[in-house]
């Protein structure tokens, strides 16, 4: 599967964004799809994402109440809105796909990924 993520750009600490990330191929259900995110100096760290199987979204404690993800099956895209941000939500953003896999939060279980949009939070 390739993954195609867009929406990053610039905006004031409060503001919004929202992220899209379209895939391609004809199996995209059988996809747990998460997005991480990396600062600089820092390690690539789990977002939010969802299980192939549909089911709870899980989302990182840091975002929690703030970022909202969806899933589209039949577009074959998934979405990360981003409200309330914070200048320590800058980072480059991935969407990235598992297959078929129960871990959600692992970084390690995913072995497909998109280029990347960066998110730049200002104060």
């Amino acid at each position: 599967v390739q993954l195609q993520a867009s929406g990053g750009g610039l905006v004031q600490a409060g503001g919004s964004l929202r992220l899209s990330c379209a895939a391609s191929g004809r199996t995209f259900s059988s996809y747990t799809m998460g997005w991480f995110r990396q600062a600089p100096g820092k390690e690539r760290e789990f977002v939010s994402g969802i299980s192939w199987s549909g089911g709870n979204i899980y989302c990182g404690d840091s975002v929690k109440g703030r970022f909202t993800f969806s899933r589209d099956n039949a577009k074959n895209t998934v979405y990360l809105q981003m409200n309330s941000l914070k200048p320590e939500d800058t980072a480059i953003y991935y969407c990235a796909a598992a297959y078929r896999s129960w871990r959600v939060g692992e970084i390690n279980e995913y072995d497909y990924w998109g280029q990347g949009t960066l998110v730049t939070v200002s104060s």
